[in-house]
């Protein structure tokens, strides 16, 4: 995971809801006793048939062919908003990739090459990547936010002889191309402009290889991919010169998709819905491929600031989600719903709604109809990884009639070691270990609470140009998470303490510090920060906040601090505007004193924060807690 610099989940509007139409169902009878009779006969042992490919070519080969007339891309060209969804069949997307892959191998010379990928999710983005990983070389995607500098530090450390990139990445690519004496080509994304020196437009390399393979040229197809080989570099959080390179191989990227067939039920009509970014492995591993294995859809949202219009438009079925975006849209739906000032009659349609379904009466659809609107009128899946998720949304989304599913993975194991099957969906729990990989934790403490062990098909080569660091966090093939977490009888797997940063690969005590692991007392308690988080999340008044334990001069013991964005609009809603920065923190206290009434002592908070600037996050829209606590460090040596 990389830095998101600057981001900031757009404030989604959402068109005002009526909720009409439920007191009629309201008045139906229900017998309850004879609803868990029938409950507790239902089987929650159904899983589904297993697939069993080795490589992303064998996955390609099989849908370009066998669903050659379906839609795999919906984008509207040039992200432009007011255009509508252009269509990209499995054929058309087929052929592209191939002629690309012909062309970069004969028509540029590239064969056996590393290629960066950089930009939005775009056609040419999936295009580039499916072309690059069934033949031509190793495929290198980039995060699109980083700077300049680290953009030509991740191109010059990756050895990388060419760079894909979009359009709207070419002054960064302009910037920098002269440092980059060893990229034969920069290659740009919906552009026909023929070789100018270094520079070529992609449609340009695209129309050379349809030359060559309308001619019968078939190098391209005809070469054999070696399941175990490195084929796929991406580099995991830090700064460039920090960051570690994580190669993997076809083995574990087709892995992900055997894993999520057994425990989820994909089907040709699903829409996925892709607003993550493609660089991250959730997205290019779970979001691009498990749809193209199944001959489903896939709709690239124009950007955050367009999630809902988008929606409403491409009418998705499937999407892969972070909780702060999940966490959002139940924000602003139940917003909403107060202001319509039916809340209390949703919350009781809400359990009517369960009950009938139960025995086989599922009315939810027709019921939150407005809801199901708002995202598209189609969502029947969600699935949320990367950090932990307050459980009563998690169950709200299932409550409404959305299948509501949790993963766990890292980047080291590209991504997916952990999900919750669509038969047993425990929110809370990020599922059971995926039928390619086995958990177990590491040194558990009285509560069974230890360090999550991950042995997986799907684990990493190792850190790239790093043995040092691969033999420091994989030993005796089980990866050594650095996550917190635990198992139930059952084998189903809860992440207690995410430590937002990937592997620390060192469990130092300054570690834990610096990048909140965990906050370790000075009498041996483990205080888990996104627990504490979760509870402040359901602050009205609260936007954001980052729990940490903060250094103080003269103490011995950490202070358990926390930084807080207020969310102004509730502010001024509840207690009036114009309010002073001292009106605004005391009002932020009390209700932080409640939540503490409710933890034990040595978790309580003690410091509080205000700030009005956004959090550094990760482009799965995690707080980069060692961004901000770095920053306290630099403040204070300037102060001294």
């Amino acid at each position: 995971m990389r830095i998101l610099r600057d981001f900031k989940l757009p404030d989604f509007k959402f068109p005002k809801m009526k909720m009409e139409g439920m007191e009629n169902i309201q008045e139906m009878q229900v017998n309850y006793d004879e609803i868990d009779q029938i409950k507790n006969k239902k089987s929650k042992n159904k899983y589904y048939e297993e697939t069993h490919y080795k490589t992303v070519k064998e996955i390609f080969k099989r849908s370009i062919e066998k669903y050659k007339d379906n839609i795999y891309i919906l984008e509207r060209p040039n992200h432009d908003h007011k255009a509508k969804f252009e269509e990209f069949t499995y054929e058309r997307f087929g052929n592209d990739a191939i002629n690309l892959g012909t062309g970069l191998m004969k028509y540029l010379n590239l064969s056996n090459e590393r290629i960066i990928i950089i930009g939005e999710n775009t056609y040419y983005w999936y295009v580039s990547y499916f072309s690059i990983l069934c033949g031509v070389g190793i495929a290198v995607p980039v995060d699109k936010e980083l700077p300049n500098n680290e953009i030509e530090n991740v191109i010059k450390r990756s050895h990388a002889a060419a760079v894909i990139y979009s359009k709207k990445k070419k002054d960064a690519i302009d910037k920098i191309k002269d440092n980059l004496p060893m990229v034969k080509y920069f290659i740009e994304m919906n552009s026909n402009d023929g070789v100018q020196g270094r520079d070529v437009g992609i449609e340009h390399v695209i129309a050379e290889g349809k030359k060559l393979t309308d001619a019968g040229n078939t190098e391209y197809m005809d070469v054999e991919i070696d399941p175990e080989e490195f084929k796929f570099l991406i580099f995991t959080s830090g700064t460039t010169s920090q960051a570690k390179g994580v190669m993997l191989c076809h083995r574990n990227l087709a892995e992900n998709v055997n894993a999520v067939s057994k425990y989820v039920k994909i089907y040709e009509r699903d829409i996925f819905f892709s607003v993550l970014p493609l660089h991250h492995t959730y997205e290019s591993s779970i979001g691009a491929l498990l749809p193209f294995a199944n001959g489903s859809s896939v709709a690239i949202c124009g950007g955050l600031r367009y999630i809902v219009p988008d929606m409403q438009e491409a009418k998705p079925t499937a999407m892969l989600a972070v909780p702060l975006l999940v966490e959002s849209l139940y924000k602003k739906i139940n917003q909403s719903i107060e202001k319509s000032g039916k809340a209390g009659l949703v919350n009781s349609m809400l359990h009517l709604t369960n009950a009938l379904k139960s025995v086989g009466i599922d009315i939810k659809r027709k019921v939150f109809k407005e809801i199901y609107d708002n995202l598209g009128g189609n969502m029947r899946i969600i699935v949320s990884a990367a950090a932990p998720i307050d459980k009563k949304i998690g169950k709200w989304v299932q409550d409404i009639g959305i299948e509501f599913l949790q993963g766990y993975g890292l980047t080291e194991t590209a991504p997916i070691a952990a999900l919750t099957p669509e038969c047993d969906p425990r929110v809370g729990s990020v599922g059971l270990p995926v039928n390619c990989a086995q958990i177990k934790i590491h040194n558990p403490n009285e509560n069974g609470e230890g360090e999550i062990w991950i042995k997986s098909q799907t684990l990493m080569l190792g850190y790239y140009e790093d043995e040092e660091a691969t033999k420091e966090v994989v030993h005796d093939g089980w990866f050594n998470s650095g996550d917190i977490g635990y198992q139930d009888k059952d084998g189903y797997v809860y992440a207690s303490g995410y430590n937002g940063y990937g592997n620390l690969g060192n469990n130092t005590t300054q570690n834990r510090y610096t990048f909140d692991k965990v906050i370790e007392t000075q009498n041996g308690k483990n205080i888990y920060p996104e627990e504490i988080e979760l509870l402040l999340s359901k602050i009205p008044e609260i936007q954001e906040c980052m729990v940490y334990g903060k250094e103080v001069e003269g103490e011995k013991e950490l202070i358990i601090s926390v930084k807080v964005i207020p969310n102004m609009e509730e502010i001024e809603n509840l207690h009036g505007k114009d309010l002073s920065e001292e009106e605004i923190h005391k009002i932020i206290w009390n209700k932080i004193k409640e939540v503490n009434k409710g933890l034990t002592s040595y978790k309580a908070i003690k410091n509080l924060e205000i700030k009005h600037d956004e959090f550094a996050k990760t482009t799965t829209m995690k707080i980069k807690r060692y961004v901000e606590l770095q920053k306290d460090k630099e403040k204070n040596e300037t102060k001294e």
